[in-house]
């Protein structure tokens, strides 16, 4: 009789042991699926907005029109590693940048690999 007691409460403890997993899995659940919607919804987008904007500063080419994230617009003169020389105004002003602070290049470009 003892071992059937036996028996019956280590039954019981392996269907309380499943039960908890299960549970634990279920709370768990709705923490992965925030964290795989932000993954997609913000994360992988500003990912990719980042590597064309990597894109774009390295193809810069003297005699683009650049906009800083000052908001200066100038006319790139002069290239270098990390730094850019540009021209600005009618009585040509030249300022030299670092590479990281274009904002935008408003010259279109005719790419042939696309």
């Amino acid at each position: 009789m003892f071992s059937n007691y036996l028996l019956q409460a280590a039954g019981d403890a392996g269907e309380m042991a499943g039960g908890s997993a299960v549970l634990m899995l279920a709370q768990l659940l709705p923490l992965v699926l925030v964290f795989v919607v932000f993954y997609f919804l913000l994360i992988r987008p500003q990912k990719k907005r980042d590597k064309e904007v990597q894109k774009m500063r390295s193809s810069l080419e003297v005699g683009d029109e650049i906009v800083t994230s000052g908001g200066v617009i100038g006319r790139v003169v002069s290239l270098r590693d990390d730094t850019l020389i540009i021209e600005t105004g009618s009585d040509r002003s030249k300022i030299r940048i670092a590479r990281w602070a274009v904002q935008s290049n408003n010259t279109v470009h005719d790419d042939a690999e696309e």
